[in-house]
């Protein structure tokens, strides 16, 4: 017989939509973790919580809103901080406020916190929608193939951006690709893991996979692997205890990380 969690429609698209984005977020973790940009993750989630107040406000798709605000945001983070009128750390402390501070605005316009809010924040595997689905899967698609395009050059520009500028690649272009992908990739997985921990999701299946100090391309697999094992086993454990989905595939990714640093921490002794 069918195991009872594969008989609600509900979990069947959150499975669908935690595997598109198990894969798609360490695919582009790994070039954000390369470039030192772990940090900017976490602010481009929560300035897309400006978007989710928008969308509430107005009664409109909250994600729709999250998507514009967030794109938008990668562009204007980047574009300040490569003219170099502040230093690139204060032009993310500039719009993580900034959106912080809209959101808190809209919110309070919207009525306040309410359950959809919590949902966007911490993550919900009962909110996910067919219309999230189809969002989810189409800018997937779009983003790994994006990715697959232009993977010598973000790769090129990510290990060492003066060698790459010097061969006559636009690193500043490149740049911006990875941060407005990170951008879209973090909208999408906001109903299964939450805006206030997807940065996790992108971050740490990477640096886990790093610990076995292998190549870049066998790193990036391999984080694809752990994130996949963290969001599936989070999501089986969130319906089972019932308990917000978000946190607990975090929490599997960090017991993932612990016990691979203790396993090549002795290797390494």
């Amino acid at each position: 017989m069918m195991p009872e969690i594969f008989q609600f429609d509900f979990m069947l698209r959150a499975f669908a939509a935690g595997a598109i984005l198990a894969v798609i977020a360490p695919v582009i973790g790994i070039f954000m973790v390369v470039r030192r940009y772990s940090l900017m993750a976490d602010t481009l989630a929560h300035i897309s919580l400006t978007g989710v107040a928008a969308g509430m406000l107005t009664k409109t798709y909250p994600l729709g809103g999250a998507l514009a605000v967030s794109v938008i945001a990668a562009v204007g983070i980047e574009k300040l901080r490569t003219s170099r009128a502040v230093f690139g750390e204060s032009a993310v402390a500039l719009f993580f406020w900034g959106g912080m501070a809209a959101a808190v605005v809209l919110l309070s316009m919207a009525g306040g916190f309410n359950v959809g809010l919590f949902a966007y924040l911490f993550g919900s595997i009962s909110t996910v929608t067919t219309r999230d689905l189809y969002l989810i899967a189409a800018l997937g698609v779009l983003i790994l193939a994006t990715i697959f395009l232009l993977y010598k050059e973000l790769f090129f520009v990510s290990f060492d951006e003066s060698l790459a500028r010097a061969n006559g690649l636009r690193a500043e272009r490149f740049n911006l690709v990875i941060i407005v992908l990170a951008a879209v990739a973090i909208v999408l997985a906001m109903p299964i893991v939450g805006a206030l921990l997807i940065g996790a999701l992108m971050v740490v299946p990477v640096v886990t996979a790093m610990q076995f100090a292998v190549s870049f391309r066998q790193t990036l697999f391999i984080s694809i692997g752990i994130s996949l094992i963290s969001v599936i086993s989070g999501l089986v454990l969130s319906y089972y205890l019932d308990i917000a989905s978000g946190g607990t595939i975090v929490i599997t990714a960090l017991g993932i990380f612990a016990l691979v640093w203790l396993i090549t921490a002795k290797k390494r002794s």
